[in-house]
């Protein structure tokens, strides 16, 4: 079993889910992270392998962290028109650990942008494994610069 959740080929994510194409070097060999749209709303998600379990075989809170960091930038850029595709620094992040992810599950977080100012967004997120909540995320994140390419699936 372990072999199979090591190879980053065999995540087989549910139908519509596509390899998220940002995050640089620390996610791409950290993850990879899935993202797709449904009715408007970004879903972002990842499948818990070995590389990313405690000595419990749950999935460490580094990684749970790591994805809530990526949860709430990614609903912002494409749910929010105001904020589009710039970067987005963390200011400041709270995360609550609700339930262990233990090896193999696949976890699938949305997110909800609560205010843009000018120079700061504000959002909260949920992430769940089989519809049971696991992680909930909230944070603040500073107004960068736009990215100057083309985000694959920022659609």
């Amino acid at each position: 079993m372990s072999a199979q959740l090591d190879d980053r080929a065999s995540d087989d994510p549910p139908a519509g889910f596509a390899p998220l194409a940002i995050g640089g070097n620390f996610m791409a060999h950290n993850g990879p992270l899935y993202v797709r749209m449904v009715e408007g709303r970004a879903q972002l998600a990842f499948r818990v392998r070995a590389h990313h379990t405690n000595p419990l075989n749950n999935c460490h809170g580094g990684m749970l962290a790591s994805f809530g960091d990526m949860l709430l930038p990614v609903c912002i850029h494409r749910q929010s028109s105001e904020v589009g595709l710039r970067f987005l620094p963390t200011i400041s992040l709270q995360i609550d650990y609700l339930a262990p992810a233990p090896l193999g599950a696949w976890v699938q977080g949305e997110a909800d942008v609560l205010r843009v100012t000018r120079t700061l967004v504000f959002a909260q997120g949920v992430a769940r494994i089989d519809g049971a909540p696991v992680l909930r995320v909230s944070g603040t994140f500073k107004i960068g610069q736009p990215f100057d390419r083309l985000v694959e699936g920022a659609g």
